[in-house]
């Protein structure tokens, strides 16, 4: 599988966030997106995702499919998309069950052992108004052991998070670029992944 944007330009409230953009990934790569505040890193990742629409340029998954590009990808922004009054166990099970669109992965981990691999085994049954920011942020990151999609768009996948359970966020991202996957991670940290980088240097400006 390979992504290819070419050309890309996104406006928002009449001003462009960035233009002419273009990249090109294979399977097994990364792609660390970086830059001042403003520059567009998340924005990017949600156009990518099908979430904000294209001003001009083209993004085309190779090769085509009949599913749409936003089933074959993993989005987990800055916002975790938790819901305190459910346990964590039921917060992912209901994900799993609105992502679970594509064919999924033969052996794919169950749920609980998604959040056991993201170090909530304990807390399967607490609600997720009693985690703390480190653990809600895990709690969204089993989305991507739970179920299978080949492209994963990660804004700041870092954040809150403890050195141990970076390490173990580490590992789980290298073992999918491993396994033929690809990454897109916008990022103000370093991350210990071989990737490539996309620099955005300019904040947003007005449209013409």
């Amino acid at each position: 599988m390979q992504i290819e944007a070419s050309a890309l330009s996104v406006e928002r409230g009449g001003r462009i966030v960035f233009a002419d953009l273009g990249f090109r990934l294979k399977a097994g790569e990364a792609l660390l997106v970086t830059g001042p505040n403003g520059a567009g890193k998340s924005t990017l990742l949600r156009a990518l995702a099908g979430l904000l629409p294209l001003a001009a340029g083209r993004i085309e998954v190779i090769p085509a499919s009949e599913a749409r590009r936003a089933e074959l990808c993993h989005y987990v922004g800055h916002a975790d998309a938790i819901k305190p009054s459910l346990t964590a166990f039921e917060n992912l099970s209901f994900l799993s069950s609105l992502l679970a669109t594509s064919p999924p992965r033969p052996g794919a981990p169950q749920v609980e052992a998604a959040l056991a691999r993201l170090g909530l085994g304990a807390v399967v049954d607490l609600p997720a108004a009693y985690l703390s920011a480190g653990q809600k942020r895990r709690a969204a990151l089993a989305r991507l052991v739970a179920v299978f999609r080949p492209i994963w768009l990660l804004d700041e996948p870092l954040t809150a998070l403890d050195l141990a359970s970076q390490a173990i966020v580490l590992e789980i991202m290298a073992a999918h670029l491993a396994e033929g996957g690809i990454i897109i991670a916008a990022t103000h940290a370093t991350l210990a992944i071989a990737a490539a980088e996309l620099a955005l240097g300019r904040p947003a400006r007005a449209a013409p």
